[in-house]
């Protein structure tokens, strides 16, 4: 699986943005990801999508993000979105997606090791 991360760019505080992650290869993960890392940070869990049963997605966020961001994937299940509004710049970071075939219960979403690919990140600053 290649995982594509795109979407970031420069916005004022209170802006949007949307990412996108589009997965490639065997495309069908039962959960993806965002993290993000700040510089001279360790990377952060933002949120995850994870399969659930009756062919729905669960959406799960760090406090942090929680009313602001919302994560939903394409009817192909295939490019996983993050849409970003009332931006601060704290959210300032690169943005990461990841993937993996299992479904790890709730508080294990953040655990990094959890996940089997990563995209390559793609910069979100938020800046006045």
């Amino acid at each position: 699986v290649q995982l594509q991360a795109s979407g970031g760019g420069s916005v004022q505080p209170g802006g949007s943005l949307r990412l996108s992650c589009a997965a490639s290869g065997r495309t069908f993960s039962s959960t993806m990801a965002w993290f993000r890392q700040a510089p001279g940070k360790e990377r952060e869990f933002v949120g995850a999508s994870r399969w659930s049963t009756g062919s729905a997605y669960n959406t799960y966020y760090q406090n942090s993000v929680k009313g602001r961001f919302t994560i939903s994937r394409d009817n192909a299940k295939t490019t996983m979105y993050l849409q970003m509004n009332s931006l601060k710049p704290e959210d300032t970071a690169v943005y990461t997606c990841a993937s993996t075939s299992k479904r790890p219960v709730v508080s294990a979403l953040s655990d990094q090791s959890m996940y089997d690919y990563w995209g390559q990140g793609t910069q979100v600053t938020v800046s006045s």
